[in-house]
């Protein structure tokens, strides 16, 4: 058996068999309000916990309301062992962490993320990153081709530093990081008849290991998301 991180969710580790497989890529995929943000923060704030350097990089929510929200689960992304990155596109008032060049390489592109997480990756020993949403990438490129290329360059980089790394996405156009993905995790929501929304949470790939593939249900509480098994199924509301 290899050796496993936990991402943060019971619930979800049990479905794992253990946990993720270190050093690799996981996608999470879902609609918009379905929980991406809180797994991915979670999975950050296991490692913090561990007391491991974590690297989250935000992609469409500020860091200020990102803070925000997740502190209402006990979630503090203030943690010196956190480095909290606002890498929306076309963003450039990112306070005094980085020099301007900095700036200009992480938000102008795709190509010029990649340099940026790279050069933080030499000048500290990370061991999880998260990218959320990594499809906001896809808006700086109008070649399919050249983000699949991209796409690959930047899991190499991840690769050659070891780093656990999750990325989330929507539910569509997420063909190529499913396919390079070591494990991808859906996250979706189903109305009922009573108006009321199931949640269930699916693994549809894991590499190097056997898994749990049957949905389960899960609900976002104070604490954060919960993983409950097939007989704690129940409804909840959005």
């Amino acid at each position: 058996m290899m050796g496993r991180i936990s991402t943060g969710v019971e619930g979800l580790d049990e479905m794992l068999q253990g946990g993720l497989i270190p050093g690799r890529t996981y996608l999470v995929k879902g609609g918009p309000g379905s929980g991406k943000t809180t797994l991915a923060v979670q999975f950050i704030m296991e490692g913090v916990k561990n007391g491991e350097k974590c690297l989250y990089m935000t992609l469409e929510e500020s860091p200020k309301s990102l803070k925000e929200n997740v502190a209402k689960f006990g979630f503090y992304l203030d943690h010196p062992n956190v480095m909290l990155i606002d890498a929306r596109p076309g963003v450039t008032d990112m306070g005094d962490l980085f020099l301007d060049d900095f700036h200009a390489k992480l938000t102008q592109n795709f190509e010029g993320m990649i340099k940026s997480v790279e050069e933080l990756l030499q000048s500290w020993e990370y061991s999880r990153v998260a990218i959320d949403p990594i499809t906001m990438m896809k808006i700086t490129l109008k070649d399919e081709l050249d983000y699949r290329r991209l796409f690959l360059r930047f899991l190499e980089v991840l690769d050659r530093y070891n780093v656990t790394a999750l990325f989330t996405a929507e539910l569509i156009s997420t063909d190529i990081e499913e396919y390079m993905a070591s494990g991808v995790i859906e996250l979706r929501t189903i109305e009922t008849s009573t108006g009321r929304t199931l949640r269930g949470i699916k693994i549809t790939k894991f590499r190097g290991s056997g898994f749990d593939d049957e949905m389960r249900p899960y609900s976002i509480t104070e604490r954060g998301m919960e993983v409950y098994s097939r007989i704690g199924f129940r409804e909840t509301s959005v």
